[in-house]
């Protein structure tokens, strides 16, 4: 699934059609610095029926929220230096939890992701974005 967007309150929609098409619960967001891929999450998070406060885990690296649809993980890796320092923290035992995990920076630890897992690529242009879901 492909969209083009111009505006973030145009996410919500977006979100809406794309968490039923969840078959797996790891996420990972690819996109550059700046991208929205936080932004994007955010929404996501929302959408499920969160009551909690979203915010980026930028210096947590993972924070967790409560939502409608059962426990979310929210991790960012950019910090991190290798699958190690992945493995020290315990990402192994959020990855197969059987919670929903939103990852991103995934290529940090791109030999610890499940099989099983969807994609979804944001590609920032000037007055756009295009987010890409496989």
């Amino acid at each position: 699934m492909k969209f083009q967007i111009e505006s973030i309150e145009e996410l919500t929609t977006i979100a809406k059609e794309l968490i039923p098409q969840f078959q797996h619960k790891t996420i990972l967001f690819e996109g550059e610095m700046g991208a929205g891929k936080t932004t994007f999450i955010k929404v996501i998070v929302e959408v499920m029926g969160t009551q909690d406060e979203v915010s980026s885990p930028t210096f947590s690296i993972v924070n967790e929220y409560e939502t409608d649809l059962g426990k979310v993980f929210h991790f960012d890796l950019y910090r991190i230096k290798s699958e190690e320092e992945a493995m020290d923290f315990g990402i192994e035992e959020y990855l197969y939890s059987n919670q929903y995990c939103l990852i991103e920076w995934p290529s940090k630890i791109e030999n610890l992701i499940p099989n099983e897992h969807h994609t979804i690529e944001i590609i920032a242009e000037e007055n756009s974005r295009t987010i890409i879901f496989a």
